[in-house]
C-alpha cells in the first residue's frame, strides 16, 4: 500500500514539476518563462551517453552515414522518444544533422532510471563532407549541438503517456565510436 502511495505521489509530483500539460504541447513550453529544453541544458542533464556512426564505402559518394545512439531516462518513470531532429558535432561546427521518426512498432522506449538504443537511423548527412568529416574520428566524442524531440511521458510500454515537445536540448562530450566498413 504504502509503495503504491508513494508510486502515484512520485509521478504527480514529477508530472507537476515538468510543467506537462493535459493537452497537446505548443512550441513555446515552458516552466516559469524558461523553455523545458533549456531547463535541461542548465542542469546537465545529459540525454545521450553514446553515439555509434556507421561509414561505409558509399559514404565517400553520397555523405550519409547510418547512427545508432542509446538515450538515458533520469526519471522514475518509462517515457518514449516519437521522433528527434538533430545536429552533432564539435565545437560549435555541425558535422552531421539527421530527423528521424520512430514508427509506431518501434518506438524508442527509455525504461525508468535506465537507458534505450535507437536502433539503426540511416541518411543522416555529413554536412561537411564525408572527407572533412573523418577528422573528427580520432577525438572519441562529439557534441550534440542542437536536438529537438517529440516525447512522452509516464507511457506504459510505450503506449498511452503524456505528450511533450522539448527544443533546443545540448550536450557536451558524448563518447562517439566509429564502424568503418570499406569493403564495398
Amino acid at each position: 500500500m504504502r509503495f503504491t502511495s508513494s508510486l502515484l505521489s512520485s509521478l504527480a509530483l514529477a508530472a507537476c514539476a515538468v510543467g506537462v500539460p493535459v493537452t497537446t504541447p505548443s512550441p513555446e513550453e515552458s516552466i516559469g518563462g524558461i523553455a523545458i529544453g533549456e531547463i535541461l541544458n542548465l542542469l546537465g542533464v545529459g540525454l545521450v551517453t553514446n553515439i555509434t556512426t556507421f561509414i561505409t564505402l558509399d559514404t565517400l559518394v553520397d555523405n550519409l552515414v547510418s547512427v545508432n545512439f542509446t538515450v538515458k531516462n533520469p526519471l522514475p518513470f518509462e517515457l518514449t522518444l516519437d521522433s528527434i531532429s538533430t545536429d552533432a558535432g564539435i565545437n560549435g561546427t555541425v558535422y552531421a544533422s539527421f530527423s528521424h521518426d520512430f514508427p509506431s512498432s518501434n518506438k524508442l522506449v527509455v525504461p525508468p532510471l535506465g537507458t534505450s538504443a535507437s536502433g539503426i537511423v540511416t541518411n543522416v548527412t555529413l554536412v561537411q563532407g564525408a572527407i572533412a568529416s573523418l577528422d573528427i574520428i580520432p577525438l572519441g566524442y562529439l557534441d550534440i549541438i542542437k536536438a529537438d524531440a517529440d516525447l512522452r511521458l509516464l507511457t506504459i510500454d510505450g503506449v498511452l503517456g503524456v505528450p511533450l515537445e522539448v527544443d533546443g536540448l545540448k550536450q557536451s562530450n558524448v563518447l562517439a565510436t566509429y564502424a568503418v566498413d570499406l569493403s564495398g
